[in-house]
């Protein structure tokens, strides 16, 4: 892996974070490294006769709905509280809510591979991920492509705030300009733009990893016909 010195004595003038390849990769994890949450959120909602878009617009604009989020995210609110309370909210049974919610989520391998193909040619990795509860997350791969992670449960912090990303840098290793941060959510990605960061909004694998290859300067794909015999 190159220091951030060498690249730094190739840039020339007119090189911008998005022009040069970076030596970090800070990741998000539901929506980005699995399949799409939302999807998830609506087919629990159709099961459970729930206006998907009902229960979108009370996330955006209901105080009490985004107070019992953000308490869960932070970690201030345990699971079993979180889902009486938002139970209530929905009328509702408790019972199993959050792993409902999340029933149609999965990995996509797609976009692991990637990461783990750019922490394998010398790129530092770290998560950065709002959560629900922390037991969902596959602890056991993270030590297989990450150098750090950053869990707002455990930190006590969620993003948008400034720190997640600050966290995300230092456990990585690297400062923050030379690092790349993805997010299926925009609003996730102003903060690691203030800190000199290249973003990558992720709608898809087909989109995203093209754009890290061209920000990390590294291939993330395998090649067209490998492993075909």
């Amino acid at each position: 892996m190159a220091t951030n010195d060498a690249r730094d004595s190739e840039a020339t003038p007119s090189d911008t974070p998005n022009d040069r390849p970076h030596t970090a990769l800070l990741i998000d994890w539901g929506g980005v490294l699995t399949s799409n949450l939302f999807a998830s959120f609506h087919a629990y909602c159709v099961q459970a006769e729930i206006d998907p878009q009902a229960l979108g617009g009370r996330f955006k604009a209901d105080p009490d709905f985004r107070a019992l989020l953000i308490a869960l995210e932070k970690g201030e609110l345990d699971e079993p509280a979180f889902e009486l309370r938002f139970a209530e909210l929905l009328e509702v049974e408790p019972q199993g809510l959050i792993d409902g919610l999340f029933a149609g989520v999965g990995p996509d391998t797609t976009m692991i591979d990637a990461v783990r193909r750019a922490r394998e040619a010398g790129v530092r990795t770290a998560l950065v991920s709002n959560s629900w509860g922390t037991h969902r997350y596959p602890h056991e791969l993270f030590s297989e492509i990450f150098d750090g992670i950053v869990i707002s449960g455990q930190e006590g912090i969620r993003k948008p705030a400034r720190r997640m990303y600050e966290l995300g840098a230092e456990r990585a290793g690297v400062q923050a300009e030379a690092c790349v941060y993805v997010d299926d959510l925009p609003f996730n990605l102003t903060p690691a733009q203030e800190l000199g960061m290249a973003t990558v909004h992720h709608t898809s694998a087909e989109t995203t990893i093209p754009e890290l290859e061209r920000l990390l300067g590294i291939a993330l794909r395998e090649p067209a016909g490998e492993g075909v015999s």
